[in-house]
């Protein structure tokens, strides 16, 4: 199962996608599932689906071998002409070429792994920040919520570097994947009243209304995952 690491340096790309009914995240997830288990693409490396939870919509995971590779892939005739303008008519669409910067774990995991083989609430999160500004927003993400690691129902969270986009505009980001125990915990970390947090997490929360232009997030579960390997 795909395993995300700062050591890897593969090329991560996060192809969100917004709908606003059931049947068309369905009609996603079909589709997705299908390009993923009939993909051959030179230096791919791997894909995981899923599906939207708290709103409609997708969420593929890829990690690729470069950004030459990937831009092949973008220069298909059926990708072009077939693959975007089916996800067009079905969502608002948001392809996101990034790198991964930091990875944080709960106590005695060792790596962090997704597929659907897991049972991992997901959070994806999409920050817009003022370019001179994206490193200091991975630092404050990253190793500035570090007290995340003392957080009920938390497992990993990773911090990807915005490297490029389509459909995104030019606006510099920063991605944060996150995995937590269930719903209930992850909504009671989300919504925990003010005066309950502890300093370092309402510091963090005040630096994120400096410097953050944009904000949007949705919850998901894995639903499907296919290697180069497998």
């Amino acid at each position: 199962m795909p395993r995300i690491s700062t050591e890897d340096r593969y090329l991560t790309v996060l192809n969100v996608f917004i709908t606003d009914a059931a049947e068309k995240q369905d009609a996603l997830l079909n589709e997705m599932r299908s390009i993923v288990d009939t993909a051959d693409f030179p230096g791919w490396i791997s894909s995981t689906v899923h599906g939207g939870q708290d709103k409609f919509g997708t969420a593929n995971f890829i990690q690729w071998r470069s950004k030459a590779d990937l831009e092949l892939r973008y220069q298909g005739e059926k990708f072009q002409h077939a693959t975007i303008p089916l996800f067009g008519e079905l969502s608002t669409m948001k392809l996101l070429q990034t790198e991964v910067a930091y990875t944080g774990r709960a106590p005695g995991r060792e790596y962090t792994e997704i597929g659907p083989h897991r049972d991992d609430y997901t959070v994806i999160e999409i920050y817009g920040v003022p370019q001179d500004e994206q490193h200091n927003l991975v630092d404050i993400l990253g190793a500035g919520q570090d007290y995340l690691a003392d957080t009920p129902g938390y497992r990993t969270h990773t911090v990807l570097r915005g490297v490029g986009s389509r459909f995104f505009g030019d606006r510099p980001f920063v991605v944060v994947y996150s995995q937590w125990d269930s719903k209930e915990t992850y909504d009671a970390y989300r919504y925990q009243d003010e005066a309950g947090q502890p300093d370092s997490r309402l510091k963090v929360t005040a630096q994120l209304d400096r410097l953050a232009n944009h904000y949007e997030w949705n919850t998901y579960r894995p639903v499907h995952t296919r290697s180069a390997g497998d």
